[in-house]
């Protein structure tokens, strides 16, 4: 039999240089410290060991429980049928079903059918590194999983703590984590190989966290190389709604080797804009905040707090749920990038003077924003069952999509959004591209966003109440280029009246 330490390991990959330590116990298995007995520790973590130790373990309800059921086996076994009630099926689907929606916010989701617009490849599916069971084992990314095993190891080592003491923290936290994944893709996968994928995912993302924020450069020089060749594709994929682990498991590792997990959240926070805001509040860690998983912790802080004014009443007979930037344009609504703050609730309208400004955070478009900020959106379409109903927080990033995507129609409209400064950048995508994106995004179910709807209600309270300002700046707006050509030619012709007459003075003296 090999030695205890080699039997629990938590892969079959054979490590050279890896110490391992023999605990003398494994989670819920107590084992005296001077027992000389050994035994393969691997059949803890398999799911018949765990039933005979919580068997040991189980309280006098479920005894009899299991007493039951094994006594309704003995009599199917002999041919005997014990009766069912038909209801209690419908029970238990009805309780399934009820823990599913109950679940909903701390689920792994699969992208909802209406993302399926997005039809590229490129914003649903990992180009190097598969975190989590829905795309593990892909031919493409199977190079990434010998960088997990060595991103494990340097985890460990620099935890300063034994494999099994992680290992087990890992196995804690991830007990529950299978039921959060979708059944069809969990048949195909043991438990063992799910808690090895969960230690080795979470180690991975850890260190490639301690990458982003250790500006001393501690990190093993092959790891660190790793990580900075392939920055790019990893920030891509991390933040995939179909490529997360539950945050549990990872703040499991963290325990043992800590990150400064705030720097990391200020480089996301600022991801979507090349320019930095000078003077920003800081950062604070929402300590009651509970994250499903990467995703939901970073698009949590990119959409922050504090915009939580409910829709306003309008009265009207009609309401218009669509906009432009020509209309509003028309009616005095002057687009404006808010540089104040970079938190994409931050939107609404605002009064100046007799006119109104639509305000935005600004963003910076190339395909990896795109590609995260359509990921945002899925999260919030799979979380949020009733957008009107929710916070606004809830469907801020479905807002933002949604009012930019209304405002251009043509390549003239991207440029006009550069104008404004509400596109920053010449780096990422092109007009013809960035329409593209957003036309899109027209298609997709966002119109019931609360900001949104609160946005549309402010614009048309604008409209109601100033109807005749806008009658005529509409008139101006419309014919502004006639104006100014008769301007002109009134100057031209003050001009070479005045001329004339300076002549005739002359002519006179």
């Amino acid at each position: 039999m090999e030695p205890p330490s080699a039997a629990w390991v938590p892969f079959d990959l054979q490590l050279s240089n890896w110490t391992m330590e023999y605990a003398g116990w494994a989670p819920g298995y107590p084992v005296e410290s001077e027992s000389t007995e050994t035994f393969d520790r691997s059949w803890l973590q398999t799911s018949s060991g765990r039933q005979m130790v919580e068997h040991a373990a189980a309280t006098d309800e479920d005894s009899i429980d299991k007493a039951a059921q094994e006594f309704e086996a003995y009599f199917q076994n002999m041919g005997v049928k014990v009766p069912i009630n038909p209801i209690h099926v419908f029970e238990d689907a009805a309780r399934e079903f009820k823990v599913d929606i109950d679940m909903m916010k701390m689920k792994i989701h699969m992208y909802p059918p209406s993302i399926q617009v997005f039809d590229d490849k490129f914003f649903t599916v990992p180009r190097l590194v598969a975190i989590g069971p829905y795309h593990h084992g892909q031919n493409q990314l199977k190079q990434s999983e010998k960088a997990k095993y060595v991103a494990a190891y340097h985890c460990i080592m620099e935890s300063g703590h034994s494999v099994q003491d992680m290992y087990d923290a890992v196995v804690s936290a991830a007990y529950d984590a299978h039921s959060l994944y979708n059944k069809d893709v969990m048949a195909g996968i043991s438990e063992d190989n799910f808690l090895h994928m969960m230690f080795y995912d979470a180690c991975f993302l850890v260190q490639y966290f301690a990458c982003t924020t250790d500006g001393s450069g501690t990190m093993d020089p092959s790891l660190r190389g790793f990580f900075d060749f392939n920055r790019k594709a990893i920030c891509h994929d991390i933040v995939l709604l179909e490529n997360q682990i539950p945050w549990c498991v990872v703040e499991a590792v963290l325990r043992f080797r800590p990150v400064d997990l705030k720097v990391f959240v200020v480089f996301w926070k600022q991801y979507l804009q090349d320019r930095q805001v000078l003077g920003e509040k800081p950062v604070v860690l929402d300590d009651s905040f509970e994250p499903p998983h990467l995703l939901g912790l970073l698009r949590f802080y990119i959409v922050g707090k504090g915009n939580t004014k409910p829709p306003i009443q309008v009265k009207t007979k009609m309401i218009s749920f669509s906009v432009s930037a020509i209309e509003l344009a028309e009616n005095g609504i002057k687009l404006k990038a808010n540089e104040e703050t970079t938190e994409l609730i931050h939107m609404g309208v605002n009064k100046r003077g007799i006119f109104a400004e639509l305000s935005l955070a600004p963003l910076s478009l190339d395909d990896e924003r795109a590609s995260f900020l359509i990921n945002m959106a899925a999260l919030e379409l799979c979380t949020t069952s009733n957008f009107q109903d929710a916070e606004p927080e809830d469907s801020a990033v479905c807002s933002y999509l949604l009012l930019l995507s209304l405002l251009v129609h043509r390549e003239e409209d991207v440029q006009e959004l550069r104008t404004k400064h509400l596109l920053q950048g010449g780096a990422g995508l092109i007009n013809k591209d960035a329409l593209a994106f957003f036309t899109r995004l027209q298609s997709l179910p966002l119109r019931g966003s609360n900001c949104y709807v609160r946005i549309m209600m402010e614009i048309e309270k604008y409209k109601v109440n100033r109807q005749m300002q806008i009658k005529v700046h509409a008139f101006f707006y419309k014919n502004k280029r006639t104006i100014f050509a008769i301007f002109s030619v009134v100057g031209v012709l003050v001009s070479i009246l005045g001329t004339l007459m300076s002549l005739k003075k002359r002519s006179t003296v």
